[in-house]
């Protein structure tokens, strides 16, 4: 389209979509959508930007030179982990210590378990260690949880170490020694003999220390990571380079960035590329805050159902809790993580009958980007959510993608038929309609857990339905719940793209402290604890520029934002405060910190909860950086009427509902206006979404081509 400028691409490559998500110089914005290439991933990448641009008339070699920037999120790294196909590693430890990482921590023998098999012993396994023993190697020193030299580095004992694993094969080595994050120098003089050696052997393979990249306590945590980044996190740089060097191909001028635990977005030349491992939902829960603060909506629930998976978070007061210790592929990690609960329940989940029992089981596997068995020639064997939806008549078998691809009705009716309808019994649609009720009100009891078990009801939160497959359920699993209100957006199949979009540019460095001020504290011991916290936020200050400048940016670019991690003394918990002031040195700043710290100690728990007699500890520093980057705007559209326009009808559909074949109003959701109301039942049709308003709902968009899905007064 001529006079139109491209200036923000944002891609989320997921386990089974690749949603891209372009936005021009006036903030008008354009969803593509094409299947992921899990071998490489820059092809469906190129196939949804095609397909994104087709809107505007436009071709990527118009759109990608005119581009500022780009984020990017995929799924390479976390499968290059799940599959365990990462890079051969050596490890070098305390001796003594040889077995620590292969042992794990408890909670490893049964991450991912269900509920009744954690109860049960005899069914819970650790997974083969990343590093097995027989590539771990001792060397002889100790520091103590203090930080002071118990016993010196035994020097003489790296060099023969290194040499052993360099013949085992290995491709990078990883240090970790105890509690170096509160003393690095035997660490780092370790990382220093092992490049020496690695030198002498001509051998050229990257060396990882953990204190280098995670300089905090936990040493099975921080040795995880540690590993993670030199086995699964530095071989997917390639990855990344990849899809950097085919954009660049088509005309862009700039290094992608990608999408990063921590709710931020970092360059693919960081330091610390394992932070991206878990990068496309939480894009979503991104785009879901952007949003709320264009809205002026502070709580959220975001809910997003992909082929693969459902994934929730809740944002409270504006902001998103993060996770600093969270678990990934059964591995429990020291990476700042935006705090989600994920299920394996998506709209590509397998469906399958217990042959003792008769019930229907939902995944937690899924077919992915092969959809189900209505997948051309056949996705997969075993039927999915999708086959459903296809044999109930909620999705048009030809309008898969827009129409890209044709799904098989017949085939998905006779393979639901053969392995679900039969076994119990019941009519093929009766059955069908029966996994889309079992799906949905698992979904709606995960949704209120997470609520609930939080302390919050329903009734306090906006509900923000999204993901390819959120718009198909979204009056399924919010029934009854009672929240203020649910909102589907009309770009809800990429908006974890549109969350990457709207990610600042930021790095987050964190460093354990260990800082106690007692309850009536006289003032040299709060100045104390005051200046060795502003020396941390020095240090990390300095790792966040070095960052920047990797990508051209000055230090006068740069806003620096300090945070503290604190609790009352003898709690387990901490929680992470923004200080109120540039700069610690004083007594003052100290008392300026704990107000911050009362304050938000009683938004998050309750006024009654504070407990300052206990005295403060200060357990970590954090750093946050960020530059100003272009964002999307909220689409602003004229109030049209409640009537929509004849051209946004498509006319009508059997559609198995509740026992009963209806005929349902089929509706194009790209010619539906502001202020269009339309109930059910019906079916709001897209290339990338279809979105099900059931009998006794019905949906309201707003000026913002955001649905509002409300449940009708009887």
């Amino acid at each position: 389209m001529a006079g139109r400028r491209t200036q923000i691409l944002a891609i989320d490559a997921g386990g089974t979509m690749t949603d891209t998500f372009i936005i021009d110089d006036k903030g008008e914005f354009v969803v593509g959508k094409a299947q992921t290439t899990p071998g490489d991933e820059s092809v469906g990448l190129m196939q949804s930007a095609v397909d994104a641009l087709e809107f505007w008339d436009m071709t990527v070699e118009e759109s990608f030179p005119q581009l500022l920037t780009g984020v990017y999120s995929g799924t390479a790294m976390l499968n290059r982990l799940v599959s365990r196909k990462g890079r051969k590693v050596g490890l070098i430890v305390n001796k003594g210590m040889e077995d620590f990482h292969r042992m794990g921590r408890a909670i490893q023998s049964y991450l991912g378990y269900s509920y009744s098999d954690r109860l049960h012993l005899n069914t819970h396994r650790y997974d083969a260690p990343l590093v097995p023993r027989t590539s771990t190697r001792g060397v002889t020193e100790r520091i103590d949880l203090f930080g002071h030299v118990v016993i010196p580095l035994y020097e003489h004992e790296v060099e023969p170490a290194v040499k052993e694993l360099v013949e085992q094969g290995v491709e990078s080595i990883v240090i970790s020694l105890l509690h170096s994050y509160k003393n690095p120098t035997h660490e780092r003089r370790v990382r220093d003999i092992v490049k020496e050696t690695l030198q002498k052997l001509n051998k050229n393979m990257p060396v990882f220390a953990s204190v280098d990249y995670y300089p905090v306590r936990k040493e099975t945590h921080r040795t995880n990571t540690a590993i993670i980044e030199a086995y699964a996190a530095d071989p997917s740089r390639r990855t990344l380079e990849l899809v950097n060097e085919k954009m660049q191909a088509k005309g862009s001028k700039f290094d992608i960035r990608v999408m990063a635990s921590h709710g931020g977005t970092i360059s693919i030349r960081a330091n610390e590329l394992a932070r991206t491992l878990v990068s496309g939902p939480i894009g979503g829960v991104v785009g879901a805050k952007y949003l709320g603060e264009q809205l002026e909506i502070k709580n959220i629930v975001c809910s997003d159902i992909g082929g693969t998976s459902f994934d929730i978070a809740l944002i409270t007061q504006g902001d998103f809790t993060i996770d600093t210790s969270p678990n990934i592929a059964r591995l429990v990690l020291s990476l700042p993580l935006v705090a989600m609960d994920s299920v394996g329940a998506g709209t590509g989940s397998f469906v399958r009958v217990d042959p003792y029992t008769k019930s229907i089981i939902l995944g937690p596997d899924s077919a992915g980007y092969r959809v189900g068995v209505c997948y051309p020639e056949g996705g997969t064997d075993i039927i999915t959510v999708s086959d459903c939806h296809v044999v109930l008549g909620l999705i048009n078998p030809n309008n898969f993608l827009g129409g890209q691809i044709i799904l098989d009705k017949e085939r998905a009716y006779q393979a639901v038929k053969q392995q679900l309808a039969d076994p119990l019994g019941l009519s093929v649609e009766a059955a069908s309609y029966g996994v889309i009720e079992l799906l949905e009100s698992q979904l709606r009891n995960y949704l209120e857990s997470l609520v609930m078990g939080k302390g919050y009801s329903p009734t306090q939160f906006s509900c923000f339905s999204y993901g390819g497959g959120g718009p198909l359920h979204t009056a399924g699993y919010v029934k009854g719940l009672g929240f203020e209100d649910v909102l589907v957006p009309a770009w809800a199949a990429g908006f974890s793209a549109f969350g990457c979009g709207a990610a600042d540019f930021e790095y987050r460095y964190d460093m354990t402290l260990d800082g106690n001020v007692p309850n009536g504290a006289t003032n040299e011991q709060k100045e104390e604890v005051a200046i060795n916290l502003q020396g941390a936020w020095t240090e990390l200050s300095e790792k966040v520029q070095q960052e920047f400048e990797k990508n051209g940016f000055s230090g006068d670019e740069v806003q620096l934002r300090l945070y503290v991690s604190m609790q009352y003394q003898g709690q387990l918990n901490d929680i992470e405060i923004e200080a109120p002031f540039a700069e610690a040195t004083s007594a003052a700043d100290w008392d300026k910190l704990t107000g911050a710290f009362e304050d938000t100690y009683a938004r998050v728990y309750a006024k009654t909860a504070r407990s300052p007699e206990l005295g403060y500890s200060v357990t970590g520093a954090i750093v946050r950086g960020s530059v100003d980057v272009p964002k999307p705007k909220i689409p602003e559209e004229p109030y049209v009427g409640k009537e929509p326009a004849q051209e946004a009808f498509q006319g009508k559909r059997r559609v198995y509902w509740a026992g009963e074949w209806f005929q349902a109003n089929i509706w194009e959701m790209e010619s539906l206006q502001a202020g269009n109301v339309v109930t059910g039942l019906a079916v709001i049709e897209s290339p990338a979404t279809t979105f099900v308003v059931p009998p006794g709902f019905e949906a309201v968009l707003d000026t913002h081509r955001i649905f509002h899905l409300h449940e009708m007064a009887n």
